[in-house]
């Protein structure tokens, strides 16, 4: 069964990356937390590991298309990595429930914003920005991301689809590849951190589930990259949606476990 678990794990975690530029944390760490019973270090950690590949081949797929914004990514990552610090160390702070819950419903209102106002700027619109702009808001939406991801612990991917689309104008597409982008260096980060920290976690249940993530994040992401703008936006906002709701029956199915 709980091989299961880590195939099931993979797969939400590699389509909700290659598509939607999300972290592998959003859903496989409550996953083997949940229904595995597995530390929540050590699922974490797994999650991260995963998270690299995964983020890594997406970003290769989007770059082939030249749906991915290298420079600002750069400027978006030296932000993230200084202010998930601060949000981090407020973040221990708060009580967990407050930060779980915020989670949850961030997730669902990002999707149904991706639903109702679907991201149809065009690469020609994105051009026409000045660059000192962009690097000002590219420093400003890195703030927010990374202190939401220190803060929370996981919604980064999301959180930064909506400041590339509405803070930076991006093009949806090369959002979620410039996204993904970021991840593969953050994911690295957070994955060797903890492995240091807390030692090597379970091999096998680490094997499956990087693979599986690999997998489905490199078919997902040729999807993504070969669609319509505008059925990415309603695939991206249902994605999200039925993310929320698993993530808050997990929650659920946890307390009564």
């Amino acid at each position: 069964m709980q091989y299961l678990i880590y195939v099931l794990a993979g797969i939400g975690a590699g389509v909700g990356t290659g598509i939607a530029g999300l972290s592998a944390a959003l859903i496989i760490a409550p996953m083997l937390l949940t229904f595995v019973g597995m530390p929540a270090y050590e699922a974490v950690t797994i999650a991260l590991a995963s998270d690299v590949l995964a983020s890594a081949i997406s970003a290769v797929m989007y770059a082939r298309m030249k749906n991915i914004d290298i420079k600002n990514g750069l400027v978006l990552l030296i932000s993230i990595l200084v202010f998930t610090l601060v949000g981090s160390y407020i973040g221990q702070f708060v009580e967990n429930a407050i930060v779980k819950y915020f989670s949850i419903f961030m997730v669902l209102t990002i999707g149904l914003k991706f639903i109702i106002m679907p991201v149809m700027t065009t690469k020609e619109e994105m051009q026409l920005r000045p660059l000192r702009e962009k690097i000002i808001k590219s420093l400003c939406g890195g703030a927010v991301i990374g202190f939401i991801c220190g803060f929370v612990g996981v919604g980064g991917g999301a959180m930064m689809l909506i400041v590339l689309t509405l803070l930076l104008g991006f093009e949806l597409k090369t959002a979620i590849g410039t996204s993904v982008f970021i991840m593969s260096f953050t994911a690295l980060l957070g994955a060797v951190s903890h492995i240091v920290l807390g030692g090597w976690p379970d091999t096998t249940a680490l094997i499956i589930c990087v693979v599986v993530t690999l997998v489905a994040a490199q078919l997902s992401a040729v999807f993504a990259n070969k669609t319509s703008t505008e059925r990415l936006n309603r695939v991206l906002g249902i994605m999200l949606m039925v993310f929320g709701v698993i993530l808050i029956f997990m929650n659920i199915f946890g307390k009564t476990a």
